[in-house]
């Protein structure tokens, strides 16, 4: 129970309590304090009738008493804050949690920063966990939050609702913190999944003018559809040998129609190109010609290793593995496991040794159902070097990557 309070409240908690007494750290600590003391209580006592606010109240309670202990002159302060009327606020933005989003990408700060921070105040994700998602190390993570709370606090920048001609600069921010909540969930809690979605939906009504929102939504849309072919017990099942008969037929339907509509618009940005390739994908078998045709248009748009990475395997299908182990090679993502397991597999299939590759990819993967598949590949690897003789190279799996290709 109050992990599903933390996932959905966890950032409305942390906005009230930063607009309330503008300081980002003492707000995020008075909620931390609120849950660890919900922690201890709500089991014995029960749960309150309402949770959300018995946290922010408590919350609060907890800012002011500091505020109190620690100085005299934020008595005043404190004073203000009890005094303070909930007016909500609502300007263009009708959800709640999206409201949110579009309040903390803020223009002053870098893209990085907003998306970083956005995801710590919202969804109360680890500095760890944010890192993985950014694909850089922990203290890197950890210093762009503080300079982008640093940043924040030295330019007074106020937490308030964005009016309806400040939506624009954000959105890309928006997009991609979006994009990283469903990612969350690829994997994970489908709940993070469908609440990308349904926010997806509702930024689309809201901005329905512009393409790349509905390119999100036709990727996470197209993305999902195949979340229960993805996995058969605890085992992950790759793209190549899931069952489409699997597949949610309304949602990838939903989705290449949204694809078809992005096409009129003719304005192709990275999140419809993306839903370009897995609207290719939902027509099986994948025309891989294509796929690298969209691809290179992605590169074009928004060049990125992870980008190149997803490109040479669909370059593997159309080109050979050789072709493919060359591109991949000149890709800078050590740590990147599924890097590690893009050219474990080309090696397997040149016939060459996969296994530091796979040691490395095994060494940096963190979802046990990736670990369990990189494992059994280790397994399978080390094996046939011990009985060369018993095994076929056709036996590797040809597409190791996550949903992209």
């Amino acid at each position: 129970m109050i992990d599903e309070v933390f996932r959905a409240e966890y950032g409305r908690a942390v906005s009230v309590l930063t607009r309330f007494l503008g300081d980002i750290d003492l707000a995020e600590e008075a909620v931390q304090d609120a849950f660890a003391t919900a922690a201890a209580r709500w089991p014995v006592d029960g749960v309150p009738p309402a949770p959300a606010g018995w946290i922010i109240t408590t919350a609060r309670n907890r800012a002011i008493d500091r505020l109190r202990r620690e100085a005299k002159g934020r008595e005043k302060q404190a004073s203000l804050v009890l005094q303070e009327p909930e007016v909500e606020e609502v300007g263009a933005v009708p959800d709640e949690r999206l409201r949110l989003i579009f309040t903390c990408c803020h223009p002053a700060l870098g893209l990085p920063a907003q998306v970083a921070l956005t995801l710590k105040l919202l969804g109360g994700l680890s500095t760890a966990e944010i890192a993985r998602a950014f694909l850089v190390p922990e203290p890197t993570m950890a210093q762009r939050i503080v300079r982008a709370k640093g940043k924040i606090r030295a330019a007074r920048i106020p937490y308030r609702v964005p009016r309806d001609a400040d939506l624009p600069a954000r959105l890309t921010a928006v997009l991609a913190v979006l994009y990283l909540i469903f990612n969350e969930g690829y994997l994970g809690p489908a709940s993070l999944a469908g609440e990308a979605i349904r926010l997806g939906r509702v930024l689309a009504a809201l901005m329905p003018d512009e393409p790349e929102v509905w390119g999100l939504l036709a990727l996470m849309l197209l993305v999902d559809s195949r979340r229960d072919a993805r996995t058969s017990g605890d085992r992950l099942v790759l793209l190549a040998d899931q069952d489409p008969s699997a597949w949610d037929a309304a949602m990838v339907a939903e989705g290449q129609d949204i694809v078809r509509r992005c096409l009129r618009w003719n304005r192709p940005g990275r999140y419809q190109l993306q839903a370009a390739i897995n609207a290719v994908h939902s027509d099986p078998p994948t025309d891989w010609t294509q796929v690298v045709a969209l691809y290179d248009q992605l590169m074009a748009v928004a060049p990125s290793p992870v980008v190149a990475l997803h490109r040479a395997v669909a370059v593997a299908e159309v080109s050979g593995a050789a072709a493919a182990l060359r591109l991949v090679d000149a890709v800078d993502l050590p740590r990147y496991h599924l890097f590690h397991a893009v050219r474990a597999d080309l090696l397997g299939r040149l016939g060459q040794d996969p296994v530091p590759s796979l040691e490395a990819a095994l060494a940096l993967a963190t979802h046990p159902a990736e670990r369990d598949l990189l494992r059994s590949r280790l397994l399978a690897a080390t094996d046939q070097q011990d009985h060369p003789d018993q095994h076929d190279q056709t036996q590797h799996d040809p597409h190791p990557g996550r949903h992209s290709t």
